[in-house]
């Protein structure tokens, strides 16, 4: 989990400036009604740092923990598209080096442990599924090649 927590941490710090360079009016833009705005975005990145937190901590002192969450509803329920973007973006900074931090101290026979999210998958695939998500939303949100991810 070693690679996977500098890989990440390598991520987080390579883009945190240009997340904070990027305009409100640019962060606030929808596409159209039922798209998600780059803040959105951002902010549903903080709700998946959330829950993957709870999965990875969980999973180690729980068999097969079933930790799922609707995407949509804590998007809306948080309303980022009015929460203060200074503070967001700290926010995802935070809970990502907060994750680095689980990786980095998780011993490796706690890395095939599984959770149940859609199907069971071990916390390592977690971890590098993780990575994989963020960067297509980072991809998304500084407009960059997109990333597939599925």
């Amino acid at each position: 989990m070693q690679f996977i927590a500098s890989e990440l941490e390598s991520i987080i710090d390579l883009n945190l400036p240009a997340l904070n360079t990027i305009p409100k009016s640019k962060m606030v833009y929808k596409t159209s009604p039922g798209k998600w705005s780059k803040k959105e975005i951002v902010g549903h990145m903080v709700d998946s740092a959330q829950n993957n937190i709870r999965r990875f901590i969980v999973a180690g002192y729980e068999e097969n923990p079933k930790i799922v969450y609707n995407q949509d509803k804590w998007v809306a329920t948080v309303n980022y598209q009015e929460y203060d973007l200074s503070n967001l973006t700290k926010l995802w900074y935070l809970l990502n080096k907060h994750i680095v931090a689980i990786l980095k101290n998780m011993p490796d026979e706690m890395k095939q442990r599984k959770c149940l999210t859609e199907n069971p998958n071990t916390l390592e695939w977690l971890a590098q599924d993780y990575i994989k998500h963020l960067r297509h939303h980072l991809h998304q949100v500084l407009d960059l090649e997109p990333v597939a991810y599925p």
